[in-house]
């Protein structure tokens, strides 16, 4: 592809800053590769940035989601509410703790779960909702916030895809009583290997994190176990990296909204030919991921792909489709607008170093498929 979905130079700016910084933790007379100094000066920084009272680094978003609700005591008899068109460790997450997780349908347009859907979804065994944003779009916190609080049931943010926005002067991942955060490498803020973190204002929840993040140890003496963990540590190489990247992230950021305006400006006329751009705007977006919505998914692709031009399919089928979750698919029940999304949703280039040519050259190639006249 000339122009990939998945650039391989994502970190070539930062090559030399990255391998002397593997020499000077490798060669540090402390020895320390995981759960270091580092890694507590880089949870501070985030602490600073998002204002919240504590962060605690780990493996992965993915684990970040799954600690979150062991440090609930959410396990088995309990539901959670996740959104049926997601990535798999939405649903994951819930199972790998003993819990039942409940699907609700999505919005049509912005993808992002429905707050009806959820509160129809909610019974008796419902111990915590779990919305998710979106590629591009925030979920409605402040209304599954309401939610939460009437029902008296737990909030969990799945912020994974949403590093930096902001809805209503709140930052994603401070809406709930945790949010998580994936520094997988095609994030916002992507790093050089796995990692995610554990956002929250609850001294409780970031005290059992912490233990459960290291195998239930609290830190404070080794071999001593408090609670029955897992291996989800964060390693102090990229920690010193995240660091070095985070006094660029607002920048990114900014980039990547500047990315998406405009391929917003330049698709709003082709919703008559069936190509749906996403909601205008910069309030409570997260342009990880900018994803058009295709009467014709399949054959933009293919046009897209003949000119040099990467896309990808978030996501191909809805979570309660998925062979691995279809048990849990309550029984008479649909989720045609997650279903209509995996059959129209394709995602084009949107990282930061896109130039403003590659930019141009890519909406000229979407506005030149005649795509189906309404």
């Amino acid at each position: 592809m000339t122009l990939p979905f998945f650039p391989p130079d994502l970190f070539d700016d930062d090559r030399e800053l990255l391998l002397d910084t593997v020499r000077r933790v490798g060669l540090a007379e402390e020895q320390k590769f995981i759960l270091g100094a580092r890694t507590a000066r880089f949870e501070s920084a985030l602490r600073d940035q998002l204002g919240a009272a504590d962060v605690v680094a780990c493996g992965s978003g993915t684990t970040a989601l799954m600690l979150v609700l062991r440090a609930m005591d959410i396990g088995p008899g309990d539901e959670v509410v996740v959104p049926a068109f997601g990535c798999a460790p939405l649903a994951a997450s819930v199972v790998n703790v003993g819990a039942v997780p409940v699907f609700a349908d999505v919005h049509p347009w912005t993808m992002v779960v429905e707050p009806y859907e959820v509160e129809e979804s909610i019974t008796s065994r419902t111990a915590a909702i779990m919305p998710a944003h979106m590629f591009s779009v925030m979920a409605d916190m402040p209304t599954m916030r309401e939610l939460a609080d009437r029902h008296e049931i737990r909030l969990v943010e799945d912020s994974a895809v949403a590093q930096g926005a902001v809805l209503d002067g709140v930052p994603a991942g401070r809406w709930g009583e945790a949010g998580v955060f994936s520094f997988v490498q095609v994030k916002t803020f992507g790093t050089i290997g796995e990692g995610g973190a554990v956002v929250t204002d609850d001294p409780e929840i970031a005290e059992r994190v912490r233990m459960l993040r290291n195998h239930g140890q609290d830190g404070t003496q080794r071999f001593v176990h408090h609670m029955v963990g897992f291996n989800s540590r964060f390693d102090e190489v990229m920690a010193e990296f995240q660091l070095h990247r985070l006094a660029g992230l607002a920048q990114r950021l900014e980039r990547r909204a500047q990315i998406a305006d405009y391929y917003t400006e330049r698709f709003a006329p082709l919703v008559e030919r069936g190509i749906q751009p996403p909601p205008p705007g910069r309030e409570g977006r997260c342009y990880y991921v900018y994803s058009l919505l295709a009467d014709r998914r399949d054959d933009l692709k293919r046009h897209l792909a003949e000119r040099g031009i990467g896309t990808h399919v978030y996501y191909p089928t809805p979570l309660p489709a998925q062979t691995a979750f279809a048990e849990y698919a309550a029984r008479g029940r649909f989720w045609p607008h997650a279903e209509l999304a995996c059959a129209r949703i394709l995602a084009l280039p949107i990282y930061p170093h896109l130039t403003d040519a590659q930019v141009e050259t890519i909406a000229d190639a979407v506005c030149d498929f005649p795509g189906t006249p309404r």
